[in-house]
């Protein structure tokens, strides 16, 4: 399961027991805001694109959406998402669960600007119900993630 890969990942680190568990699904931005009282730009939300026969992850507030001019800008091609069986066979998260925690070393990660504006964020820990909170630092060095500007506010 990929929240046991999620918490094998923090473990290295000392920090499995911060993956929180709960009862409640917090698969989509909404649902995830509700089920721990906080607002939903707050939750990192972990988007999949497209790269030639690859992919890369975008973590982004929850409040915006990829700004397709800025996206070509930055990585020279239209933005694709990925379908929900190419996300769970990359990326190994299946969509509601996707994080940039226990990835295949190969998929190139990026953190949105739009997280910075938080002293702590929210991204998914491997599955439909399960997150863990982080500062941007510890977003940034545990994804070993690469900052951009390709959001805008929704």
């Amino acid at each position: 399961m990929s929240i046991e890969k999620v918490k094998a990942y923090f473990a290295q680190f000392g920090m499995e027991k911060q993956v929180i568990e709960l009862a409640q699904s917090s698969a989509t931005v909404a649902l995830a805001a509700e089920a721990i009282g906080v607002e939903p730009a707050r939750i990192a939300k972990t988007m999949s694109f497209r790269m030639e026969d690859k992919c890369l992850l975008i973590v982004t507030a929850g409040d915006t959406k990829i700004d397709n001019s800025k996206f070509k800008a930055r990585f020279k091609m239209k933005a694709r998402m990925l379908s929900p069986e190419e996300v769970a066979q990359m990326v190994g998260h299946a969509v509601g669960g996707v994080c940039p925690f226990a990835i295949p070393e190969d998929i190139p990660v990026y953190l949105d600007q739009s997280l910075k504006r938080f002293d702590t964020v929210f991204p998914a820990a491997g599955s439909s119900n399960s997150m863990i909170e982080l500062t941007c630092d510890q977003l940034e060095q545990y994804s070993h993630g690469q900052w951009v500007d390709v959001c805008k506010l929704a």
